[in-house]
């Protein structure tokens, strides 16, 4: 049985969300009480030592980190179709999977932190890293429809949630037209699902 540990407003807590619908995987949901702090509480701790929400466990094996998890659920349940069996196209999606780890992150994530939550932040490095981040994801999708290997990829889902809540950040999608058409196209996949606040 497949269990995930998350918060519900989660961005990376989505993307494991969404890959696993995606892959029409049956999994228990386990709401980690984020103000009472419960992720920092000795019993995550032993699932999670940095005390952070995603987590998810599947039989006897535990997996921290989105990024990680993703790539675990690709592997193990259809790599030919979320993942790549080859090294190039396996590296094209590791930068990506980097790429949310920080610009995401440092960008349109810390934004909606600070705006919707409250979290203290530097407003205009997270706004410029933003800036650039979005100029890039631009133009890459103004000349391919995904952004690995020419298919739909644990990339994509890796990348999507900030995207499309960039608006809780105060950050304006509208200008970004290829980016709202990758958005479109995400929405279209079979076994798609939302959350709260998403463009």
């Amino acid at each position: 049985m497949i269990t995930l540990y998350e918060f519900p407003l989660s961005g990376n807590c989505h993307k494991v969300r969404l890959l696993l619908s995606l892959l029409n995987l049956d999994y228990r949901s386990i709401q980690v009480n984020g103000n009472e702090k419960q992720q920092k509480s000795a019993e995550f701790i032993k699932l999670n030592p940095f005390g952070q929400v995603p987590v998810l466990t599947d039989g006897n094996f535990t997996i921290r980190d989105s990024q990680a998890i993703l790539v675990y659920l690709a592997k193990k349940y259809d790599e030919d179709h979320w993942l790549s069996t080859d090294a190039e196209g396996l590296a094209e999606i590791v930068s990506w999977l980097s790429t949310a780890s920080n610009e995401v992150a440092l960008g349109p994530n810390r934004l909606r932190l600070h705006y919707k939550f409250g979290r203290a932040i530097d407003v205009e490095a997270a706004q410029q890293t933003t800036l650039v981040l979005f100029d890039i994801l631009e133009q890459h999708l103004k000349k391919n429809n995904w952004l690995a290997t020419g298919r739909v990829t644990i990339a994509d889902v890796a990348i999507y949630p900030y995207v499309a809540l960039a608006s809780e950040g105060k950050f304006n999608l509208q200008p970004y037209t290829a980016i709202g058409r990758w958005m479109d196209r995400i929405k279209a996949l079979p076994g798609y699902v939302s959350m709260p606040g998403m463009s």
